[in-house]
């Protein structure tokens, strides 16, 4: 498509994952080529070529050797790109010294992932968080980034000295910028704090979506609550966080939380930004962790979600309270499908579709028996006392109810801040934990 007269004309990039000699995990060359590409075309980036690049040794000045250098200097140059993407971590001395050597801009893996995070955050606190990362990010890249930075201002009054250079200057400013974005995302946090706080005073359990990005998260989410938050198939299509109401078996109702999407070697600076956003998973009561399963990438993109719930501090709750949903099961062969349903069966994963819907059921009733974890208790309940009933059915789960001309007896599943509230609503109910 031609662009019009006052829409700039899309960058041609050329993406280039550097092959270590110690290897990259347990991934291959070309599915994290083949990601690199999906991050670039998600900044609608015009992709000329993409190449795996192997490397001998890591050279200090440009990453590449030397004759590599060079060689991709051509290349540029016959594919005539405006942009090279290395999916890789480079220092700020790489990243100018390869710009000098190819004449094009340069971005590495860390601001590759920023830049798409800029584009997509939409909340208040999203922008504020993406400012700080980018921020945190070309902090050190101020040699880089500036042509100006040698010169220098004029000291105050007559006899002032050579006062501070430009680049002094700006990273001053830049200091000062960080330290109100931090400020500002401590307030957001406090204030997510109290909305937490004000959730367990309604004691609703609290779930949480995570998973690499593109697993399916957003889909399952309209499809558990019936929404239609946006989801696309797309690397980072949603980033921030949305929680709804689901309706559980048996009308019990939970609230639920679309998080961010994981990626391998995600940016530490968005780790950090993203803390506050991300706390939600870590205070959640279980934690669903979606997969793509018709990847052959899903086992290595299950270890990087893992690692980064380590960083946040959730890996110790997430052993206890996370279900494996293995999602996109309508892109899995049928010759594949019956090893595929063994190995979940023998892993207590859910097997499902969110796009077409087979297997939510499924989905539904694991989740209402992981948050069954209480003991079954009896209450006998006065004839006519419907509030007391419905307040049971919306709090808890009722397996079981009796009702007789003295009164209801009720068989119900209450954590214990529910159960709590519940004798205190109710103290003549007189619950019992019943007899197994």
């Amino acid at each position: 498509m031609t662009p019009s007269p006052t829409q700039a004309p899309p960058e041609v990039a050329l993406v280039l994952h550097p092959v270590h000699a110690r290897g990259s995990g347990a991934r291959t060359p070309d599915e994290r080529l083949a990601e690199a590409v999906g991050l670039a075309e998600a900044l609608d980036l015009v992709v000329s070529d993409a190449r795996a690049v192997a490397l001998r040794k890591v050279a200090p000045a440009t990453l590449f050797g030397k004759g590599r250098v060079l060689e991709i200097a051509d290349l540029c140059q016959a594919l005539e790109v405006t942009l090279v993407v290395v999916d890789d971590a480079l220092t700020p001395v790489q990243q100018r010294n390869l710009e000098r050597a190819w004449s094009v801009k340069v971005v590495d893996r860390t601001g590759l992932i920023l830049e798409i995070f800029a584009r997509r955050a939409r909340t208040g606190e999203g922008r504020l968080q993406v400012e700080l990362a980018r921020l945190d990010y070309e902090r050190s890249r101020l040699v880089r980034t500036w042509t100006h930075l040698e010169r220098q201002r004029g000291g105050f009054g007559f006899l002032g000295g050579p006062g501070e250079t430009q680049i002094e200057a700006d990273r001053r400013l830049l200091n000062e910028r960080i330290v109100k974005l931090k400020a500002d995302l401590a307030s957001v946090r406090r204030t997510r704090e109290l909305q937490r706080r004000g959730r367990k005073r309604v004691p609703y359990p609290i779930l949480a979506l995570v998973g690499y990005t593109n697993a399916g998260k957003s889909t399952l989410f309209n499809r558990l609550t019936r929404s239609q938050v946006f989801a696309k198939a797309m690397l980072f299509a949603t980033l921030d966080p949305t929680l709804r109401r689901l309706r559980l078996p048996g009308g019990r109702d939970a609230i639920i939380s679309d998080t961010v999407g994981f990626i391998s070697d995600l940016p530490h600076e968005l780790v950090e930004a993203f803390r506050a956003t991300l706390d939600e998973v870590r205070e959640a009561n279980l934690i669903l962790h979606v997969r793509d399963i018709a990847s052959s990438d899903s086992d290595a993109q299950r270890d990087d979600v893992n690692a980064v719930l380590k960083e946040l501090g959730a890996e110790e709750a997430s052993e206890r309270h996370v279900i494996e949903v293995w999602n996109k099961l309508d892109l899995v062969s049928p010759d594949d499908l019956v090893d595929l349903r063994a190995r979940a069966g023998r892993s207590g994963a859910v097997l499902l579709s969110a796009e077409t819907g087979e297997g939510i059921d499924l989905l539904t009733s694991a989740i209402g028996l992981t948050l069954d974890e209480s003991p079954e208790r009896v209450f006998q309940l006065q004839p006519g006392d419907g509030e007391a009933l419905a307040w049971l059915y919306r709090h808890g789960r009722v397996t079981a109810r009796d009702e007789a001309d003295n009164g209801l007896t009720v068989t119900a599943r209450l954590d214990a801040q529910a159960l709590g509230q519940f004798e205190r609503l109710r103290p003549e109910a007189h619950g019992r934990e019943a007899r197994a």
